[in-house]
């Protein structure tokens, strides 16, 4: 399994856990990019790094934020495996363990119930969002995001006051993040 595919089973997996935001492969300002990282209500943020060797584990032992797990991201963390790559007792303190069998993505080792994160990695969540909202608001030009959120306003108004029937008005849709 390559490192791209297991990405891609973290990302699903993260939306099956109910993380209603979920980004790849994106950088922040402590030098952290996360391979899968999604939220859930109450900016509760979970992480998922993706592991397919021995050796890449075993790195990811010396990056800056896992020596110093006060700057990582994070509440909750797991790590994605192959089934059988690494040991439960391999683990940091509080991380859990996925193992991935062919396309099926179990969890091994559930992670401390309590948040890993700190105010330090909230910032540097705050950051990483940030950061992809600006890459967004670049390709949308020469829409501003605020302008791209109110299409469906536009819709509205260009239409009499009468959404189409098959949109879902804003006040309607689903977004737990503003519960």
């Amino acid at each position: 399994m390559t490192h791209a595919q297991m990405v891609a089973h973290a990302v699903d997996w993260l939306r099956r856990y109910r993380c209603g935001v979920v980004l790849s492969e994106q950088a922040c300002a402590s030098g952290e990019v996360p391979d899968a990282i999604g939220w859930k209500g109450k900016c509760h943020s979970v992480v998922v790094e993706c592991k397919v060797s021995r050796a890449d584990f075993l790195a990811d032992r010396c990056k800056p934020f896992r020596e110093n797990s006060e700057i990582a991201l994070g509440c909750e963390r797991f790590y994605l495996v192959p089934a059988g790559l690494i040991a439960p007792q391999e683990l940091p303190p509080g991380w859990g363990l996925l193992e991935c069998t062919g396309r099926k993505v179990e969890t091994r080792v559930k992670p401390t119930r309590r948040s890993l994160r700190t105010p330090a990695g909230l910032e540097y969540e705050m950051n990483l969002l940030l950061a992809s909202l600006r890459r967004v608001e670049i390709r949308i030009e020469p829409q501003t995001i605020t302008e791209f959120l109110k299409w469906k306003n536009r819709l509205l108004e260009y239409n009499g006051g009468v959404y189409p029937r098959e949109l879902t008005p804003v006040i309607e849709e689903p977004n737990p993040h503003l519960d």
